[in-house]
């Protein structure tokens, strides 16, 4: 039962973390800061336009691949891995 708990703590902490990159990245970077971030460019775009339009889906695209990978490890951790 201990095993249990632990286990779901940490996904949930492991959840938390990537919820709060992404909101970080796609509501900070793509609404609160892009004013400043415009005075960047990238690609020929400005900054702030860039994570509004792409860098939260990247990000997004990048945290699945992270989850997954922790997720894995986390399995092999309390050896409830699939097979």
């Amino acid at each position: 039962m201990e095993n249990q708990s632990s286990y779901w703590r940490e996904n949930l902490r492991l959840i938390f973390i990537c919820l709060a990159i992404w909101f970080v990245v796609s509501f900070g970077f793509g609404i609160l800061l892009v004013e400043q971030l415009n005075e960047f460019r990238l690609g020929g775009y400005k900054l702030g336009f860039w994570f509004a339009q792409q860098g939260s889906i990247y990000t997004f695209l990048g945290l699945i691949f992270l989850y997954t990978k922790k997720m894995n490890d986390l399995d092999k951790k309390y050896n409830v891995e699939e097979e």
